[in-house]
């Protein structure tokens, strides 16, 4: 299965212009028609239609097909008469335009059945952001809550390895089955493609995926969706944003100045989108000894805290460096469920517990944060 195969598979369709994107690759194929948004409901059928003849291909194991539309630029202004001297009498004429197309009708919600989606960010890599996510995900499925995980990070998909799960999950009248571990539902590109494939995809590539993950798989009835963003404040995060209707963020940063900076770029960013953030934990706060119990602030310390205080926004808590956090994580057993008794699964609960709070019905508007 190639291009040109699906490109042969197509053409008794009579794309033509329509036909704006093309992807094959692992056995995932994507198109893009560009269409008016007015046509939309019409072209329904046909998208359905042509999803399903590539579905059935030889090869292909999920297939979708999306549209596309641009914004038609806004009409000029109506023309201002001149003010000049001498003129006695001066008249404006105005000409009535077309009224514009009725809107689109609603667009069913793309998670019908989560309660809550709660995207788990930072301004740059390395500071554990994907440890945060998995074992806040597990703290919140221990307290009773139904959970799901959804790997946001399409170019470096780590929860495979993190859950210790390595299978492709199961497709059921169209939609993917999301694989289960430790009491949470999780979805992932790392369980479709090899684990050393790259992923040379350009930005609205990563975006469709990401879409086909959060439409396309069944997620049931979920009281918290964890999404594990990817490190920066691009494409994935704004789509997130507008497709999945956040309850919140938490933004990972290490105590360090320069990790802070890039947390408070993060934090910024879900402003503008109108997401609020549920707080910043401070992970790596301080190294513990497992020799002599002694405490070293290999990062500074409360650093996270201040900075939460600083731009009104609430601190989470603070999770120590461990070596049990990384040699859990390796292991595909997250230290929540491996050692739920230990200090490290403490500090996540405690994290857990405080975001749940947040998630709340009777939460307080969330509060302006204050960026310099």
């Amino acid at each position: 299965m190639n291009e040109n195969d699906i490109r042969a598979a197509l053409a008794p369709f009579n794309l033509g212009k329509m036909l704006d994107g093309l992807h094959v690759g692992d056995g995932l194929v994507q198109v893009t028609l560009a269409i008016k948004r007015e046509d939309a409901a019409a072209l329904e059928p046909l998208r359905q239609d042509v999803e399903a003849a590539l579905a059935a291909m030889p090869g292909v194991k999920n297939a979708s097909v999306v549209f596309t539309a641009h914004k038609a630029p806004p009409p000029p202004p109506p023309p201002v008469a001149p003010v000049l001297p001498g003129v006695k009498n001066a008249s404006v004429v105005f000409t009535a335009h077309k009224a514009p197309p009725p809107p689109p009708p609603p667009v069913a919600p793309v998670l019908p059945g989560v309660k809550s989606v709660v995207a788990v960010a930072s301004g740059k890599g390395g500071v554990g952001k994907s440890t945060v996510a998995v074992n806040l995900a597990v703290a919140l499925a221990q307290s009773g809550l139904s959970v799901g995980l959804l790997d946001a990070d399409i170019y470096g998909p780590s929860l495979p390895r993190m859950l210790g799960l390595a299978r492709k999950p199961e497709v059921r009248d169209g939609k993917m089955i999301p694989l289960e571990a430790w009491g949470v539902k999780c979805m992932s590109i790392g369980f479709l493609v090899d684990g050393d494939t790259a992923m040379v995809w350009r930005g609205p590539m990563a975006t469709g995926a990401l879409t086909q993950m959060l439409g396309q798989v069944e997620w049931g009835a979920l009281d918290v969706l964890v999404v594990d963003m990817p490190p920066g404040t691009g494409d994935i995060q704004l789509t997130l944003a507008q497709k999945a209707r956040l309850a919140g963020a938490v933004v990972v940063s290490t105590p360090q100045d320069i990790a802070l900076i890039d947390a408070r770029r993060g934090v910024k960013m879900f402003a503008q989108v109108n997401v609020p953030v549920l707080g910043i934990v401070e992970n790596m706060s301080y190294f513990s000894c497992p020799h002599c119990g002694g405490r070293t602030d290999v990062f500074g310390h409360g650093g996270a805290a201040a900075e939460a205080a600083r731009i009104n926004v609430p601190f989470l808590g603070e999770v120590p460096l461990l070596l049990e956090i990384r040699e859990t994580g390796d292991a595909g057993a997250p230290v929540c469920a491996s050692a739920p008794q230990g200090v490290a699964a403490a500090a996540f609960r405690a994290v857990a517990a405080a975001v749940a709070g947040a998630l709340a019905p009777a939460r307080r508007a969330p509060p302006r944060i204050v960026i310099d």
